[in-house]
């Protein structure tokens, strides 16, 4: 065995693992990122977007995009239209990855998935996270409460029949209760703005 087919099935290894690959996850290890090109080439690996790459007979879920995002803003958390998405909430089919970045965090560059970033803080940003795994990268997502009092708190931005069909649809659906989200409606200070659309729910 030589040594580039051991490189080559080390990456293989790598991609399977991973799920998605970038340049640094080869080069942190000590792989040069031309055997992601040479790859490539050979039709081992797809290339997703600018230094993404995924292996050619990976299964392809419908939440590609989010785990592609994830994989470049591992700060990053899943909110609002693409958190309703992934909860199974709604009938809209966001083309953008909505994601929750800390305040005085850089805006990531990157051309693919399209994002729409949305500046949260304290315990607004840190509370209500759960972690999935998705085609092998841990993505972060607010959980379904905390992205309906999310809603209502950028209700200028995605629109407050949005933002009351979610709160209909995840109680209808018995996704959360009205306890769930009277507390994260606390945490987004958005109490008042909540509190007659769940007490007609009751």
């Amino acid at each position: 065995m030589t040594k580039n087919s051991t490189k080559k099935e080390q990456v293989l290894h790598l991609v399977r693992e991973m799920g998605v690959l970038r340049v640094s996850d080869l080069t942190s290890r000590g792989i040069h990122s031309e055997y992601l090109r040479r790859l490539h080439r050979q039709g081992l690996l797809i290339r997703t977007g600018r230094g993404l790459y995924i292996a050619a007979d990976a299964d392809i879920s419908e939440h590609h995009a989010l785990a592609q995002a994830a994989k470049w803003i591992p700060r990053g958390v899943a909110c609002l239209l693409t958190a309703l998405q992934f909860h199974g909430i709604g009938t809209l089919a966001p083309h953008e990855i909505w994601m929750a970045l800390d305040r005085r965090a850089a805006r990531p560059r990157i051309d693919y998935p399209p994002l729409r970033i949305v500046r949260f803080s304290g315990k607004a940003l840190s509370e209500g996270i759960e972690e999935k795994i998705i085609e092998g990268v841990l993505v972060k997502v607010y959980c379904l409460a905390k992205t309906v009092a999310d809603c209502f708190k950028y209700r200028n931005k995605i629109g407050l029949d949005i933002a009351i069909e979610a709160l209909r649809d995840c109680l209808g659906q018995r996704k959360c209760t009205n306890d769930e989200l009277w507390q994260y409606a606390k945490v987004c200070r958005v109490a008042k703005v909540m509190k007659p659309y769940l007490e007609a729910s009751l």
